[in-house]
C-alpha cells in the first residue's frame, strides 16, 4: 500500500468513529428533534440547487468523456427537477412514524418481571453505491429519521455531485441537533479505503450496497461486516392466455419504457403462445410506437418483425435500456419456471383475468414483490408509501422489498424487575 493509500484509509477510519460517536447523540434524540433537522437539510438543499446542478455538470463531461452509456448518464444526471424531488422525499420521510421506541411486544412472568421487545437503532450504516447522486440525500434522510449515523462511500463517476450535496447537509445540520459528523462521505476513488470499509466490524454494523451486479457481488463476497442485500431487477411481465389485451399493452410498456434504466423495469416479457397467436398485430405495433428491441425466442421471432434471436444472456440480462427480451410459453407452470430459474427476486407481474391463475402465480412465484395487473414500476419506497427508500433488498433475511424507516432498525429487549433472581 502506497503512503497516499495509507493516508486515506486512516481517513476513513476516523470518519467511522466519528459517525459511531454521532450515533450515540442521534440515538437518543426525539422525533420532534430528527424531524426539524430532515426540513432543514431538505430547505437547504433547494435553497443550494444550483451549486449542485454545476457539479453535476463536471461529473456529465466526464461520463461523456468516457463514454457512459445512455443509461447510466441518465442515473447520473441531475436537474432542478430531480434535486426538488430528494426534497420532497425527506419531507415525506418527516411525515412517516418513527419506529424508534415501538414497543413491539411485551408481556411479565409469572415471577413478575416485565419485557418489553423494544425497536432501535441499527447504529452506524455504510452505504455503497454506484451513479445514483439521489441515493445520497434518500440514504441520509432515512438513516437519520431511524436514528442511524451513515458513511457514504458513492461512485466515482458522481464524486462531485454527491460532494456538493453533502456540502449542504453538512452546513444544514450545524443548525439543528443533529451532529454533522452523523453524515459522513468517503471522498475518494481509493480502492483500498472502499475495501476497508467492508471489515470495520467494530465501528459500522451494517453495508447496503445499491448498484450493479458486480457492485453487490464484491461488497457480499468481500464483507465482514453484515450486508443488508439489495439486488438487481431482471423483472418478468407474464401475459397469460386470458389477460386482456388493453390491460396487458398499457401496463407492459410503462413497465419497460417509464424509466428503463432503473432496478424495476421490466426487462422480459413472457407471453402465453395463445395470447400472442391473438394479439401479435398489436404486440408488434407497439413495440415499434415505443422503439422497443425484442431479443425473442423462435416462437417470438416467428410471429413478430424484426425480432433478433435470444441467447441465453438475454433471459439473464438487466438491460436498463429499451431492449426486451421475450419468452413464450404454453402454461402458467412454464412461466413461474422460467421466472425461477432467471429471475432475481425483485418484481415478478402476471396479467390475467384469471383469478385462479393469478393466486398461483402470487403464491408460487419467489419474489420480494408480486403485481397483478399492475406494473413493476411501483417497486419503490415513495410509490408505496414509506417516502423514500433506501434500496430494495432481495434477501430473505432481516428486510425484504423497498427498505424504508423499519428495515433499518433492530431490537433491544428490556427487563423491568423489583429483585427477581434465576
Amino acid at each position: 500500500m502506497t503512503t497516499a493509500a495509507a493516508v486515506k484509509t486512516n481517513s476513513v477510519e476516523e470518519q467511522a468513529k466519528k459517525a459511531k460517536k454521532a450515533s450515540k447523540t442521534l440515538g437518543v434524540l426525539t422525533t420532534e428533534e430528527k424531524n426539524e433537522a430532515i426540513l432543514t437539510v431538505a430547505d437547504a438543499l433547494e435553497a443550494g440547487y444550483e451549486s449542485i446542478i454545476s457539479a453535476n455538470l463536471i461529473d456529465l463531461k466526464k461520463g461523456e468523456e468516457k463514454g457512459f452509456e445512455p443509461a447510466f448518464m441518465d442515473r447520473l444526471s441531475l436537474n432542478k427537477e430531480r434535486i426538488f424531488d430528494f426534497a420532497s422525499g425527506l419531507r415525506q420521510v418527516v411525515q412517516l412514524p418513527d419506529p424508534v421506541g415501538d414497543v413491539m411486544s411485551g408481556w411479565t412472568l409469572e415471577n413478575g418481571l416485565k419485557v418489553e421487545e423494544v425497536r432501535v437503532p441499527l447504529g452506524v450504516i455504510g452505504m455503497i453505491y454506484e451513479a445514483r447522486p439521489n441515493v445520497t440525500a434518500d440514504a441520509a434522510g432515512l438513516a437519520l429519521k431511524s436514528g442511524n449515523a451513515i458513511v457514504l462511500k458513492g461512485g466515482s463517476s458522481a464524486l462531485n455531485s454527491n460532494k456538493a450535496i453533502v456540502e449542504i447537509i453538512h452546513k444544514a445540520l450545524k443548525e439543528t441537533k443533529i451532529p454533522k459528523d452523523a453524515v459522513q462521505f468517503i471522498d475518494t476513488v481509493n480502492r483500498e479505503a472502499t475495501q476497508q470499509l467492508f471489515t470495520m466490524k467494530e465501528h459500522i454494523d451494517v453495508l447496503i450496497p445499491r448498484g450493479g451486479a458486480s457492485l453487490i457481488k464484491a461488497v457480499v463476497e468481500n464483507a465482514t461486516v453484515p450486508v443488508l442485500e439489495t439486488g438487481v431487477g431482471n423483472c418478468h411481465i407474464y401475459v397469460d392466455k386470458d389477460a386482456d389485451a388493453e390491460k396487458a399493452i398499457k401496463i407492459l410498456i410503462n413497465a419497460k419504457t417509464d424509466r428503463p434504466a432503473v432496478c424495476n423495469a421490466a426487462e422480459t416479457l413472457i407471453v402465453h403462445e395463445d395470447w400472442l397467436n391473438q394479439h401479435r398485430e398489436l404486440l408488434a405495433e407497439s413495440f415499434k410506437k415505443h422503439g422497443i428491441t425484442v431479443h425473442g425466442d423462435e416462437t417470438a421471432a416467428a410471429a413478430l418483425p424484426d425480432v433478433q434471436p435470444a441467447n441465453e444472456n438475454d433471459w439473464s440480462n438487466e438491460y436498463l435500456s429499451l431492449d426486451l427480451a421475450v419468452k413464450t410459453v404454453g402454461s402458467l407452470e412454464e412461466a413461474i419456471d422460467h421466472i425461477d430459474e432467471f429471475g432475481t427476486k425483485h418484481s415478478e407481474a402476471i396479467i390475467t383475468e384469471n383469478a385462479d391463475a393469478a393466486k398461483m402465480f402470487m403464491q408460487l412465484t419467489d419474489a420480494a414483490a408480486l403485481y397483478h395487473n399492475a406494473s413493476t414500476r411501483f417497486t419503490d419506497g415513495g410509490a408505496l408509501g414509506f417516502g423514500a427508500e433506501i434500496g430494495i433488498s432481495t434477501q430473505k433475511l432481516h428486510a425484504r422489498g423497498p427498505m424504508g424507516l423499519p428495515a433499518l432498525t433492530t431490537r433491544k429487549y428490556l427487563m423491568s424487575g423489583d429483585g427477581q433472581i434465576r
